[in-house]
């Protein structure tokens, strides 16, 4: 099978003394080329082996030994007839096409004895958790496909934030069992999953922690609903996945990924219930998908800090088309575990509908890993609770909308040497975008010793609350921008920006165009830009002089 091929032309971005001539990237013209799957037509029908559609009975033996069998036999189609089964964790095996007809569940058991604790990854890093209830390993040439549906019976494994909740729901839901937090704020399913959630990093793999431990805390070590670890060709077509523990579809280390036509959902609750998260992976294709989960929809990783950068598996080569996110923290997402890189990413006609979010990008110091070619065009988004685009490398785990009441600080903007854990964005192409409603148009908040460099804005028309804010950021062009911006605020602020370039900037009448902070801003440039809408044209503070901005009509 044809794996990626030769690169048909090269283009340098080179930016503050670092140059990209030997590092040749696609383009939407020239897109990775992803292996696929093929499969004998050798089917196994899971009730020969014993499965039972009852919902009553364990199937988790019967599923996997037909899956066995497919695997001995060199491959085939292990067949899921309609029905509802009850089932533990399922291992899939090269060769093998996991097909879930019409009306068919997997519906996997809320007895956590069903789940061993295995060495695996949380966010980012090595830890101790619950078998997944999909999982392969090592594993060539694997599918899910069909028409059904796969419940990971996460609500038996989440905790829940009652501000998340209404009145009746949460009465309802303490009502249910389980404990709540000593603040009130927080109901955990168990008392085990309570007690291990006051430590620090309860499941991390370390010397002094045995086996024993790790049960006493086993209630909390929830299961990502599918993990594929170092697999190769691998399809994901028409399944419904949904009610993950955690994150709901984790393909880590892979590569020659094909996900198509799927749905996945979580309750808007589900914490760090994420749709797909794509780690360290090689060429792949997402497209024709609905995501409407409890964190992230579509998200790029690449492990987490000192360790994400001993790995050193950039996500690469990755398309992702014409999907629709409804619920989310974010439409689509880099990081903020992204230490390993991230490149060469095409995302393209693409639809948020009420995410907090929509493009996200997110990052902190310590992660380190560079994210670079970036590419996106032609999103529509409607009702962002949000920013409509975020890059911000002072991400802080906390959810990006403030609940009702919550109060927050800006970071304290400090200083710091460069070092191997100071993070990187650079040399974005977003073009093509309507936001009809958001918070804030856009929002650019990098490192004052490594800006965010060299992202560029075509085309774009943004309806929201608040307007552009860009703080410390390098190289930052927008072209052909139209905004209807509701608040008094000034339209563009600019703190600490340098060569920012804008050309064709449409607005609604505003209080003040520009407000220029910082003394390292520097060459600010506008050009086709309307002066008649403002009734003030610039400000400028805090070190900012008035010489650093020149207006051309």
């Amino acid at each position: 099978m044809k794996k990626l091929a030769l690169l048909l032309s090269f283009f340098a971005i080179s930016f503050a003394g670092n140059s990209q001539k030997n590092n040749p990237t696609y383009s939407f013209e020239n897109l990775p080329v992803i292996a696929t799957t093929s499969f004998k037509t050798d089917t196994f029908n899971v009730l020969r082996y014993g499965a039972k559609a009852d919902g009553i009975t364990l199937d988790t033996k019967a599923i996997n030994d037909a899956i066995k069998a497919a695997h001995q036999n060199g491959g085939g189609v292990v067949f899921v007839p309609k029905g509802l089964y009850i089932t533990g964790p399922i291992e899939i095996k090269s060769n093998v096409n996991l097909h879930l007809a019409k009306n068919a569940i997997l519906q996997y058991t809320r007895d956590f004895s069903q789940y061993d604790l295995v060495r695996s990854n949380w966010e980012g890093l090595p830890q101790m958790r619950n078998q997944s209830p999909i999982w392969a390993t090592n594993q060539e040439n694997i599918a899910i496909t069909g028409h059904g549906i796969i419940d990971g019976g996460g609500d038996a494994w989440r905790f829940v934030k009652k501000d998340k909740q209404t009145a009746s729901q949460w009465n309802k839901l303490v009502a249910s069992g389980g404990v709540v937090s000593e603040d009130k704020k927080v109901w955990y399913p168990t008392v085990q999953s309570y007690e291990a959630s006051k430590a620090k990093n309860p499941g991390e793999l370390k010397a002094d922690r045995d086996m024993n431990y790790y049960m006493g805390i086993k209630d909390f070590l929830r299961p990502n609903l599918m993990v594929l670890t170092s697999c190769k060709r691998i399809l994901i077509e028409g399944v419904t996945f949904q009610n993950s523990a955690a994150w709901n579809l984790h393909p880590l280390m892979s590569e020659d990924i094909i996900i198509r036509n799927i749905q996945v959902k979580n309750p808007w609750y589900a914490q760090n219930g994420d749709g797909l998260d794509l780690e360290s992976c090689k060429n792949v294709l997402v497209e024709d998908s609905i995501f409407d989960v409890g964190d992230d929809g579509i998200c790029i990783k690449s492990g987490r800090d000192a360790w994400g950068r001993e790995r050193a598996m950039p996500t690469e080569n990755v398309i992702i088309r014409n999907c629709t996110i409804y619920q989310a923290h974010g439409g689509f997402v880099i990081g903020s575990e992204m230490s390993g890189g991230a490149k060469n990413i095409f995302v393209s006609d693409c639809t948020f509908i009420g995410t907090d979010i929509g493009l996200r990008f997110k990052t902190t110091r310590g992660r380190g890993g560079v994210v670079e070619n970036i590419h996106i065009k032609n999103i529509n988004m409607t009702g962002i609770l949000g920013e409509a685009i975020l890059f911000d490398m002072y991400y802080a785990a906390i959810d990006p909308v403030p609940l009702t009441g919550e109060q927050r600080e800006a970071p304290a903007v400090v200083l710091l040497p460069v070092t191997e854990e100071t993070p990187s964005f650079k040399n974005f192409t977003i073009s093509n975008v309507v936001c009809d409603g958001a918070e804030k148009a856009l929002f650019v908040r990098g490192l004052p010793e490594l800006q965010i460099q060299n992202i560029q804005f075509d085309n774009m028309f943004l309806k929201a609350n608040k307007g552009i804010d860009l703080q410390e950021a390098t190289g930052i062009r927008l072209k052909d921008v139209h905004l209807q911006i509701k608040d008094g605020s000034p339209l563009i602020s600019i703190q600490n920006g340098r060569q920012i370039e804008f050309e064709n900037l449409d607005y609604n009448s505003s209080p003040l165009l520009f407000k220029i902070t910082g003394a390292q801003s520097s060459q600010i440039k506008a050009k086709g830009v309307r002066l008649d809408q403002v009734k003030q044209t610039a400000q400028f503070g805090a070190g900012a002089q008035e010489k650093v901005l020149t207006i051309n009509k």
